[in-house]
């Protein structure tokens, strides 16, 4: 049986790729930090064994997979979190608390993790189009995505001698229990379903970067291509339009 690593796995994306790894007969070891949940997801499929885990503390991280009883070829680091700051107000608390989840927390499980690395893996890491331009009050969840995709890109580079893969995915808006906590537009917004079918075709195809909506991450990308004032110009454009 072939097997998965999920992080993230209590809720959204991580969720929603559980249950589908687990119905193509996976066996999916799910990581997330409300146990309730993940008992749900083994009782929804007994190919889904849970792991109580909370990613930003390095010991805790080292005794969760040290219950993996099969090491798995595929493995998903999806687990994050994401606040806005208020009115360009730097919060240094806000900040930690995004880092310590999606930087800090990535490289923790990457660490435990690595030694069992063989020409067989492949490492998946979930990041952010919000990485991609300036964005309002994403200083915090976008430069933590943007350290996210320079961290997957220069692995690929580091790690490609020992013939590890590494994919990196860059989700536009997905409605999750924490894009449901934003207050303002969040344009092609599209299911965990969705999500979860275009991540799990780009890991089949070996693609090295998984990014959606198509529309809206191109969009982002030719945007990005521009001198930065013209990028932060079209910015401030389409915020006062959404306002």
């Amino acid at each position: 049986m072939e097997s998965v690593l999920i992080t993230g796995a209590s809720s959204g994306i991580g969720e929603q790729l559980a249950m589908d790894y687990a119905a193509d007969g996976y066996l999916v070891y799910a990581c997330g930090q409300s146990e309730e949940r993940l008992e749900g997801l083994k009782k929804y499929n007994p190919n889904i064994h849970p792991i109580r885990c909370n990613v930003t503390e390095l010991d805790e991280v080292h005794k969760a997979f040290a219950e993996l009883s099969l090491f798995p070829n595929l493995i998903i680091l999806n687990a994050g979190t994401c606040e806005y700051i208020e009115h360009g107000q730097i919060d240094v608390d806000l900040f930690k608390r995004i880092y310590d989840v999606n930087v800090f927390g990535l490289l923790n499980c990457i660490q435990v993790l690595q030694d069992n690395f063989s020409n067989k893996t492949r490492l998946v890491i979930v990041g952010s189009t919000a990485s991609y331009i300036p964005l309002p009050r994403a200083e915090a969840y976008g430069s933590s995505k943007a350290a996210v995709a320079y961290i997957a890109n220069s692995l690929a580079v580091d790690l490609a001698p020992q013939g590890v893969k590494i994919t990196l995915v860059s989700p536009g808006f997905v409605k999750t229990p924490l894009t449901d906590k934003n207050d303002f537009a969040m344009p092609m917004l599209v299911s965990t379903e969705l999500a979860s079918e275009k991540i799990r075709q780009g890991i089949d195809m070996g693609k090295t970067e998984i990014h959606f909506p198509l529309k809206f991450s191109l969009l982002l990308k030719v945007i990005s291509l521009l001198p930065t004032s013209l990028q932060l110009a079209v910015v401030k454009r389409m915020t006062r339009r959404q306002r």
